[in-house]
Formats: C-alpha cells, sequence, structure tokens
C-alpha cells in the first residue's frame, strides 16, 4: 500500500515474518508477496500489515481494560464503531494506521499463553517451545508452520512428553466436542481438545463422519439409506425460505447441520480459543488433501458423502477472523472452485435450503475476504499486479457465485408452468420472426446465448427470480469494481475464457456501471467489424464506402424521415444497425461526435409519445406510458421505436422513456403477470388486490363479477372483452376468483398488445440480439441503461469535472459557476445538463462519472456561454461577478436549440 511505503516511522522496519520465516497472520496473500518489486517493500508492507492487524483487532476485540478511554479501542465506553461491521472496521483500521493513532498499551489477546504450571510439569523443553508457538487469541499474531505434506503430526506437536500418543482419534458428534471442552475445562488443559480438533480437521476421512445424521428416520421403502435420489429436508431453525429447493428429491444431506452449528458455537465460547492454531493448520492441510482428491483420484464418484466436508468447512463461524483470511479461508475456497458442476449445483441447492440469515452470514464473510485483499494492495493493481490473477480473489468469487444461485433457488421463483410456457412462446415467437422478419425479410440466425454452466444445471435464470433470499446488492463488491482493469478482464473473456479468469461469467459482482463498460467496448468491437466489412465490400464491389450508419433528418419532419433512413436500412442489410451512428439535420452544420445523436432521440422519443399519435396511453397514477391496444398506426412505427431503444442502448444514449418495468422482462423474454400490474395500473392492481384477499361468504354479493372485462381506448369509446368463452355468464367466486385475475392481467399484458409489442421487440432485437445484454443485465438494470440514474447530484458533478483554457477549481468565475448551480431549481440543473451534454439524463453510474470539461472562452464579455455536446465542454467566459454569470448562464440553458460550427 504505498500510503505505508511513504511513512517514515515504518522504514527499516522487519517483521518476526521477514526474520524467522514463519508465517504470520496478515490480509495479503502469499501469491501477491511473491510479485513485490523489492525486498525492502516486501519488509515495509508486511510492517504496515502488521499495524493494520494491531488497529484491526483492537477495534473487533479491544485491550481488555475496562476503563479504557480510547474512543477506536472495542474495550472503551467512548467506542465510535460500535455499529459497524467488519468490512467498514477493516477500512477504519487502514485510516487509523495512516493517521498514526495511539494504540492500547495493554493487549491480552496478542500474548501468547505460556503453559500452565500443571502443563509445564508434563512437558518437555522442546514441546514447551511448540506449545508456545502456539495462537491462542483472535487477533494473534500466530506463527503458523506450513505443512509441506497433507498430514500434520498433531501428536508430536501438540501432546506433552509421557502422553499417550497412540491416543484413538475419532469423529466429531456435537455429544463429544462438549464432553472435550467440559473434559479441558475441568482438567484446566486445553491440549486434548486441539489435538482432537487438528486431527479431524486434518483429515477428510474421520470429517466425513463427523456429524453424521441419525438415518434410522431415513429408512424407507426398500431400506435403501444410500441412495442419491432420496432428499432431506434440513432441519435450520433459522430457515425463512417461502421455497425450499432442497425439497427437490434430488440431493440426499447425511449431515446434521443444526448439530454443527451447535458444536461450533460452544467451541466460539471457549476462551481465547486455544485451538485455532491447530484448526488453520489442520484446514490449510485439509484443502491441499482434498486438492489431490479431486485432481487425480476422482473421489467425488467413488464417495458422494464427499460434499460433506464442504458443508461443514464452511460451517465454521471464525472463517472471517483474520487469521483464516491469510490461508485457510483462501484454499477452502479454491478446492470449492474445483468441484464439477454438478457438485456445485448441489451444494447450492443445500445452501438454499439455509434460510437469509445464515446465507447471508456466508456472503459476508466471502465479501470481507474479497474486500480486505483489494484493499490491501489498493493502489498498486496495474497492467502487472491484476484482480484476475489473484487466486484468492478468484477462487472467493467461484465460491460467491454458488450462493448467488443459492439465494436464486431459496427466492420468489416463477412458477414451473409459466417458465415452461415462456420457452414454448418465445420459441414460437423465434420462428414466426424467422417467417416474417422485419419489414418483410428474414434477419440471419443468430448465435444463442452463453448459458452459465450452474445455471444450465440448477435449471435457473435470474430473470425467473421475482425476489431472492439476498438482495442482489450485497452480491456487489465496490472495492473491486473501483479497481478492476475491465479492459483486460474483457480481453480475458474474449480471446481466452478456458484458461484466465474473467469477472464477465460472474456479474452479479459488478456495478451496473462496470457491467455497462464492459458493453460498450463489446459494441465498439462491433461497430469496428461492420466499419471494416464495409470497406471491404467497397473493395470488392465498387461503390461509396458507406461505414455509419447515417441518418438524415428534418426537424420538421423527424418521424418521417427517421422511419424512412432506418426502413431502408433494415430492408438492405439489417446488420448495418450495428454500425456506429451518425445523424445530421438537415441545413445545420453540426458534426455528430455523439451530441447531435442525443437530441436526435430526445426529439424523436418525445414525438413518438405524444398523446396526439395515440400509440401509447399515459397513467397518471403511474407515471408510466403502455402500449395502446387499438392504436391506428402500423407496426413499422412499433419497430422504430423498438430500434430506438436498441440504438441508444448500442450508441450509450440515454433516453427520457417512461416504461413500466414490465416492459423490459418482456424484452427478456418473459411475460407479465399479476406482480407486474403495478406498474402499469397501480388502481387496478389494488382492486384485484382486494379480491384475491376478500375471504367472506358474501363475495358475489360484494363484487358481482363477470369473466367480461370494460375498458375505454384513448378516444373515451368502450369496448368488452370476454377472458371466457360466453364469460358474461360466468360469474367470479371465490374458487375461481384466481383463473378471474390471471386471465385479466394475461389479457392486459400480453394478450391485447401481442401485435404491437412483437413489431417493438422485433426492432429491438435486431440492434441487440447479437450483444452480452441478456447475459449481463436484469431487466432493472436494463432501464437503468435506457433511461439513466434518477439521481441529481450536482456536488458529484463538481468533483469529477475538469477546467482547461485557464480555469481551475479555485478561479473566482468558476467558484461563482458552482454557487449558481447549486442555487438552481432542478428544472434548470436539467437543462443545463441538456445543454452541456446534449441530454437531460444521468447517465449510468450517476453525475460522477460524467467528465464533463469546462472551458475559458476569453474574457468578460456580453456572449452567452456555449458547449460541445459531443464531448460535454461547457465554454464558458470569464464573467466578473455571480449576477451577470446567472443571467448569461440561463439564457443559454433556456433558449438553445440547434447546431453550428463555431
Amino acid at each position: 500500500m504505498s500510503s505505508f511505503e511513504n511513512s517514515g516511522s515504518l522504514d527499516g522496519q522487519e517483521s518476526e515474518s521477514d526474520q524467522t520465516g514463519d508465517t504470520s497472520f496478515s490480509f495479503m496473500s502469499s501469491e501477491i508477496k511473491a510479485n513485490k518489486p523489492t525486498e525492502n517493500m516486501s519488509k515495509r508492507s508486511a510492517a504496515a500489515q502488521e499495524l493494520i492487524l494491531q488497529y484491526y483487532c483492537q477495534l473487533t476485540e479491544g485491550c481488555g481494560n475496562e476503563s479504557c478511554d480510547n474512543e477506536n479501542c472495542a474495550s472503551s465506553k467512548h467506542f465510535r464503531h460500535k455499529q459497524s461491521d467488519n468490512n467498514r472496521l477493516a477500512l477504519q483500521a487502514i485510516e487509523l494506521s495512516k493517521a498514526k493513532a495511539s494504540l492500547c498499551d495493554r493487549r491480552p489477546n496478542k500474548i501468547s499463553r505460556l503453559p500452565t504450571n500443571d502443563e509445564k510439569d508434563l512437558t518437555s523443553s522442546a514441546d514447551e517451545d511448540k506449545l508456545k508457538s502456539q495462537p491462542v487469541g483472535m487477533g494473534a499474531k500466530s506463527k503458523i508452520p506450513s505443512p509441506t505434506s497433507s498430514t500434520v503430526d498433531y501428536n508430536s506437536i501438540l501432546l506433552p512428553s509421557g502422553s499417550n500418543t497412540s491416543l484413538e482419534t475419532q469423529y466429531f458428534t456435537e455429544d463429544k466436542i462438549i464432553s472435550l471442552i467440559s473434559e479441558c475445562q475441568s482438567s484446566n488443559s486445553w491440549l486434548k481438545l486441539v489435538h482432537q480438533i487438528g486431527s479431524v480437521f486434518n483429515s477428510p476421512e474421520l470429517l466425513i463422519k463427523s456429524f453424521r445424521k441419525d438415518l434410522t428416520t431415513s429408512l424407507t421403502k426398500g431400506g435403501n439409506t444410500s441412495s442419491q435420489d432420496e432428499s432431506t429436508v434440513l432441519p435450520d431453525p433459522l430457515c425463512t425460505s417461502q421455497t425450499s429447493l432442497c425439497s427437490n428429491k434430488d440431493v440426499f444431506v447425511t449431515v446434521d447441520i443444526l448439530s454443527v452449528r451447535q458444536a461450533f458455537q460452544r467451541l466460539l465460547e471457549v476462551p481465547d480459543h486455544p485451538f485455532q492454531g491447530a484448526l488453520i493448520n489442520a484446514l490449510t492441510a485439509l484443502s491441499r488433501t482434498v486438492e489431490m482428491e479431486l485432481k487425480y483420484h476422482n473421489i467425488l464418484e467413488r464417495q458422494p458423502d464427499y460434499i460433506n466436508i464442504f458443508i461443514i468447512v464452511m460451517e465454521i463461524p471464525m472463517l472471517h477472523f483474520p487469521e483464516y483470511l491469510e490461508c485457510a479461508f483462501p484454499n477452502i475456497c479454491k478446492v470449492i472452485g474445483m468441484l464439477p458442476v454438478s457438485t456445485q449445483a448441489k451444494l447450492a441447492k443445500i445452501w438454499s435450503s439455509y434460510g437469509q440469515i445464515r446465507l447471508r452470514e456466508m456472503v459476508q464473510s466471502l465479501q470481507q475476504m474479497i474486500t480486505v485483499k483489494v484493499i490491501n494492495c489498493e493502489g498498486q493493481w496495474s497492467s502487472v499486479l491484476r484482480l484476475c490473477d489473484d487466486m484468492s480473489i478468484t477462487n472467493a468469487t467461484r465460491v460467491l457465485k454458488i450462493l448467488y444461485y443459492a439465494s436464486l433457488l431459496g427466492g420468489k421463483m416463477d412458477s414451473v408452468d409459466l417458465v415452461e410456457e415462456e420457452l414454448k412462446l418465445n420459441e414460437q415467437e423465434s420462428i414466426q420472426e424467422l417467417m416474417q422478419g422485419a419489414f418483410g425479410i428474414e434477419p440471419k440466425e443468430t448465435p444463442p446465448v452463453r448459458e452459465d454452466p450452474l445455471g444450465k444445471e440448477l435449471g435457473v435464470k435470474v430473470i425467473n427470480c421475482r425476489k431472492p433470499l439476498i438482495p442482489y446488492e450485497e452480491f456487489i463488491n465496490e472495492p473491486l469494481n473501483d479497481c478492476i482493469d475491465i479492459g483486460t478482464d474483457y480481453t480475458n473473456h474474449r480471446l481466452d475464457p478456458e484458461k484466465k479468469f474473467s469477472f464477465v461469467p460472474y456479474s452479479f459482482i459488478l456495478t451496473t456501471a462496470s457491467k455497462h463498460t464492459f458493453m460498450y467496448y463489446d459494441n465498439r468491437i462491433r461497430m469496428l467489424q461492420e466499419r471494416r466489412t464495409a470497406f471491404v465490400q467497397t473493395l470488392v464491389h465498387g461503390g461509396a464506402p458507406n461505414p455509419f450508419l447515417r441518418v438524415r433528418v428534418r426537424r420538421d419532419h423527424i418521424i418521417d424521415d427517421a422511419l424512412v433512413n432506418l426502413e431502408m436500412v433494415a430492408m438492405d442489410n439489417p446488420s448495418d444497425l450495428r454500425k456506429q451512428l451518425f445523424v445530421e439535420f438537415e441545413g445545420e452544420q453540426g458534426l455528430d461526435e455523439g451530441g447531435v445523436s442525443k437530441e436526435f432521440f430526445q426529439l424523436i422519443v418525445e414525438e413518438l409519445f405524444n398523446p396526439d399519435i395515440g400509440m401509447f396511453t399515459y397513467n397518471e397514477d403511474s407515471h408510466h406510458y403502455w402500449f395502446n391496444s387499438l392504436s391506428f398506426e402500423n407496426d413499422a412505427q412499433f419497430t422504430l421505436i423498438g430500434i430506438l431503444l436498441g440504438l441508444a442502448i448500442y450508441n450509450s444514449c440515454i433516453l427520457d422513456i417512461h416504461f413500466p418495468m414490465v416492459v423490459y422482462r418482456k424484452l427478456m423474454g418473459k411475460k407479465g403477470t399479476f406482480l407486474d400490474l403495478y406498474d402499469v395500473d397501480p388502481v387496478l392492481m389494488s382492486s384485484l388486490k382486494e379480491m384475491l384477499e376478500y375471504s367472506k361468504d358474501d363475495f358475489e354479493d360484494v363484487f358481482d363479477q363477470v369473466f367480461r372485462i370494460g375498458y375505454h381506448d384513448v378516444f373515451g369509446n368502450s369496448h368488452t372483452y370476454d377472458l371466457k368463452e360466453n364469460g358474461d355468464s360466468i360469474p367470479v367466486t371465490q374458487e375461481n376468483k384466481q383463473d378471474f385475475v390471471d386471465l385479466y392481467c394475461d389479457y392486459l399484458l400480453n394478450k391485447s398488445i401481442d401485435q404491437q409489442f412483437r413489431a417493438f421487440k422485433r426492432g429491438f432485437l435486431m440492434v441487440t440480439s447479437e450483444s452480452p445484454l441478456k447475459q449481463l443485465f436484469r431487466p432493472e438494470e436494463i432501464e437503468l441503461l435506457v433511461c439513466g440514474s434518477k439521481e441529481l447530484d450536482f456536488h458529484a458533478l463538481e468533483e469529477a469535472t475538469d477546467y482547461d483554457g485557464g480555469f481551475a477549481a479555485d478561479s473566482p468565475t468558476i467558484r461563482n459557476f458552482w454557487k449558481v448551480v447549486h442555487e438552481m431549481v432542478e428544472d434548470d440543473k436539467k437543462k443545463l445538463l441538456q445543454f452541456t451534454t446534449g441530454t437531460d439524463r444521468v447517465p449510468v453510474g450517476g453525475l460522477s462519472k460524467l467528465k464533463m470539461i469546462i472551458s475559458r472562452n476569453g474574457p468578460d464579455s456580453d456572449r452567452l456561454p456555449t458547449s460541445h455536446t459531443c464531448f460535454n465542454v461547457l465554454l464558458l467566459p470569464e464573467y466578473p461577478t455571480v449576477e451577470k454569470l446567472r443571467d448569461r448562464l440561463l439564457k443559454a440553458i433556456n433558449y438553445s436549440k440547434g447546431f453550428g460550427m463555431l
């Protein structure tokens, strides 16, 4: 970490790790240490890590002094960080080390426990030295011997001389652990417990036999207790999931999870955790043994219960402790990531039954490890030291993916019948589009979307999950997104996805802004490919080169001109829609470098969504537009809107479109259901919900409804529709009310607009069919791509703005400018964005992602400010007063229209 390398107080200091060669606890993995450019940097980094660890332990454990007055110590009554989680405490530890804050003198948890008098009588001098080296506190600076083989002789290390070294090691049960703890407490010696933990967790065979469930209740028909076709629901008092996937008849669990948790809880209550060193060593050795078994012995096919090892180990509540983050936890993640997809799918199904509380704890532990690894090398990630090459980060991400699918499985999923119906519908639509095509031609067959292997094995798609157990946002790691090299990662994904790690298949960990950058690279490459193809065709067939998608329009006939231009392109060669867009306004000199396209989209959207045209209806309650099922416009108009939506995403333009979320779900292949109705018509949904919740006997008298519905078109004319044949003679009752609601929603969201939406979707897919849109984004994120963010944070814009031409952040004119901007009402702020960037929408990631430049445009003048919307440049004369600047700026943003050459 660069801030520590420049610290004079740390220069020249050597950690004990450098002096003795022992493995010391630190946040940085051994792989990263190996990449240090110089020995001195390694020593300084090690010293900095040790200092950070001391602050972290002080924040998490305290110094043990009840009268401590250090506000950065957990033992103090004035402790400032009581509500912080471990991730925030880790960040705070780094800040305290930078500020050289005071450390408490008394830190008993960092002092290795010496043998008691009774132990001294039994322990030889050689064994005593080994005992002293064992860590006993959560924050202890441990010296764990790195095992050189897959087994460790814990008898020789941990047992005193003269004891029975042939003590029989047995597998664990909850009762045995409780008995061991009681025995050790009564004898005031924890050696037996330490020995047993080291032996059991060092041996895959003993760990598989541990915590086995009582299978007497599983002796069902045939008496086959080892069948993989039987299922057992995991006993979990914390489970809050309404959909338990362990009832899927394809997972048989022999581990008593409840017993495992209770046993680990008793171990966690043991003072100072004297078994910690043995457990860390054992887990490290265990992971090496398991790795060899998986690679060379095909152990999972020969021993199905081998999965018990991963179930038990992931239940250890101390995995997120700093000591485990150095070696033990990363190694466990490594072997879990090596598991075949079928075994990972079994783990996902098992973990999906754990419930929200336990699943969140597992996710947070992995996120903490990733965060610590990322922050530990903050400022050093570059083309040489990359996130995708750090094994600790990549392995934790692989395990996080299993938990991600477990969260989906344990959440609220669409019914199997609905998913199958949507699949058939999408197949039929594909056949029909190939037959009918767009504008009367057949589009070329597009390559299938690459499916995630784990999702395919589980038969689960993200789009089919209405509400996961853990919100999607909790899987995103912000520090990782701040440091990721998206260009390198995208290259790995495109060129060698089998050998090089890429975060693209693990898009759940990425922010929408990062994924948008990935797609931006992909779209630009496709644009270059189309441009290259156009030049080759020019050389072969002759004619003028046509490397761009050129659209020439008149402002007063923008709809007609755009429709004719795009229709001709689609009829001639639909792949030309994937070229870079180049818009020209007739009679104007503006050269389109992005800004002209932005205004083109804004103007055409305003025209198409004009209520006078009648293509869409506007709901005053939801503030959303919906397709008019009785529109007089032909399919070409709706196809045009679909093309425009696709072009906006493809060319990174933001539109002022107010569609309900169900539109984006339908574009992803879903059908509209009752749960989607709120954004379309909240009043109607409230009425239908009241009907479903009504349980009294006078239902028919209260609602007096039949299977015929009535509605009005945009011109006020009344229409009726029978949800069933002879629907006017079928009353809605308590028994069939759910059927009525489903049919009503299906008609309103699907059947009534089928023709219009099919044309709209066809236009959208003409542009985006080869894009990684479905692979990377959820419907909520697609809406963000189209409409932009809703937060107008101009303070973030101020921090991200650059200055040119003689202006600086502290220039008087600049200070006056931001004072005027922050005093503006929201409408004027949007106009300023429109004037400067060509759109009043906020880009994905917020205004901090908008790189605006304010350039000095000469001395004081009566001229108005001008802008280059293609490059987000505001040209501002050096107005001497706030009043003049406010007057000139407001006039510019309120009366600007058109493009001219300066």
